[in-house]
């Protein structure tokens, strides 16, 4: 490999892992703010349309942000996607101005940036994965970009958390700072990405000869699906979380009167603390240890943690470190919120290693797999918004049973459904 192509190689990594952050930090403004319209006796319901609307934009912009990749390559795939990003932080910071209407407006700013986060997803994933050459160097970059991701995810609940304060007093515009900051990191990262150079790793022009379609790859599709499940599981397991924790009847935590929004959120996000520890180490061994081999082992222990979960008394309390902003404390918090939030080690992985299973072996193929892939992470919007539902209807933690059943299809994925069975169609 030339000097000029491992510094173009070395540019694009580094970007791409900032990216993933980026990603990250404006997925998880969605749930913690929602607690703020959960509050509102209008939106009691609706604490997850604000999320859902975020992955809704998936659905729609999947398959369209693949072909941009194949049209467009990498690099102005990902400034538009930034573009977009800016304009629906924007419009979420103008929901605190327009008094009743404020909460549509905030869903549709919700929905723009979640065609941004879609398009930049389509980017990150199979450009780290190409860069790392595939199999398990490519899914070893996936991991430590999921690390950052995680990072940006562990620090933006505690942030809301500790702007809302008491729930019953806040409002919209108590996060207004942390809007101003990511209006901020998009302009900013728009501005740097522009001067940057970088190579698309694979070829994205329009006369490309594709015999096939990505659709025919059985491991595909059947990954497309895990991916619905995945991140469904993912945002819902915190997400619930931080509801169940705030509703002291329901749950019995011991948490501080005033604060107890801030606390849920701090406990919520060593979840998020959780799965970057969890993405470091999968970085670490990513190189030795198969994506199927590490999917193996955490959707079985995240099925029993969460069954584990889901019977636990809630009146046995344990203590959890909390940083709220303001103050760190050891909040008393059920059992059940303990083996919740230890998922989080084991989801940690899962993202880049059904990524990496899913689109092995498809070459040419793969920016048009991206993009299917990408349309069914509208999972994290469908699925969090049910359990909601069903909480309110049965219980929080009965809610949990329909994160279990996401969790055994992965566990059939990786044992059988990311089998490549397509190996007679032409990929290069």
């Amino acid at each position: 490999m030339t000097t000029t192509k491992k510094q173009s190689n070395i540019v694009g990594i580094v970007t791409m892992i900032f990216l993933f952050g980026m990603i990250s930090f404006v997925t998880n403004l969605a749930a913690p703010i929602g607690v703020i319209w959960k509050n509102n006796p209008d939106f009691e319901n609706l604490g997850m349309m604000g999320n859902m609307m975020n992955f809704l934009a998936y659905l729609f912009m999947g398959i369209p942000a693949g072909k941009m990749l194949i049209r467009l390559g990498y690099k102005r795939t990902a400034l538009i996607a930034i573009a977009v990003g800016l304009v629906g932080i924007f419009v979420q910071f103008l929901s605190g101005k327009t008094g009743d209407a404020g909460f549509y407006v905030y869903l549709a700013g919700a929905l723009i940036a979640g065609f941004s986060v879609c398009m930049l997803n389509t980017v990150v994933n199979p450009m780290l994965n190409l860069l790392g050459g595939g199999g398990n160097k490519g899914n070893q970059l996936i991991q430590t970009g999921g690390a950052f991701n995680s990072l940006m995810a562990t620090v933006t609940p505690m942030m809301v958390g500790a702007m809302i304060g008491e729930v019953s007093k806040s409002v919209i515009t108590d996060v207004f700072p942390l809007l101003y900051i990511a209006m901020g990191v998009f302009a900013a990262s728009f501005c740097i990405l522009l001067f940057i150079p970088m190579l698309n790793p694979t070829q994205t022009a329009a006369d490309v000869k594709y015999e096939s379609s990505a659709w025919k790859f059985r491991h595909l599709v059947l990954g497309a699906v895990a991916i619905f499940f995945y991140v469904g599981v993912e945002i819902g397991i915190p997400g619930e979380l931080i509801f169940y924790l705030s509703d002291a009847t329901a749950s019995g935590a011991g948490l501080p009167v005033g604060t107890a929004a801030a606390t849920a959120g701090a406990v919520a996000g060593l979840y998020w603390f959780l799965m970057m520890i969890g993405r470091f180490i999968g970085s670490a061994v990513g190189a030795k240890v198969s994506s199927r081999a590490m999917m193996v082992f955490t959707s079985g222990l995240s099925a029993i943690l969460v069954i584990a979960a889901i019977f636990f008394p809630k009146g046995i309390l344990v203590s959890m470190p909390a940083f709220t902003g303001s103050s760190f404390l050891m909040a008393q918090v059920p059992v059940n919120a303990l083996l919740l939030v230890l998922c989080g080690l084991c989801t940690s992985i899962m993202w880049g290693a059904i990524f990496n299973l899913a689109t092995e072996g498809l070459g040419k193929y793969t920016p048009q797999a991206s993009g299917i892939f990408m349309t069914m992470v509208v999972g994290g919007g469908i699925i969090p918004l049910v359990q909601d539902q069903i909480a309110g209807a049965v219980g929080y933690m009965a809610s949990y049973w329909l994160i279990l059943a996401g969790i055994l299809y992965m566990l059939y994925y990786a044992l059988t459904g990311s089998k490549n069975v397509n190996k007679d169609i032409k990929v290069d």
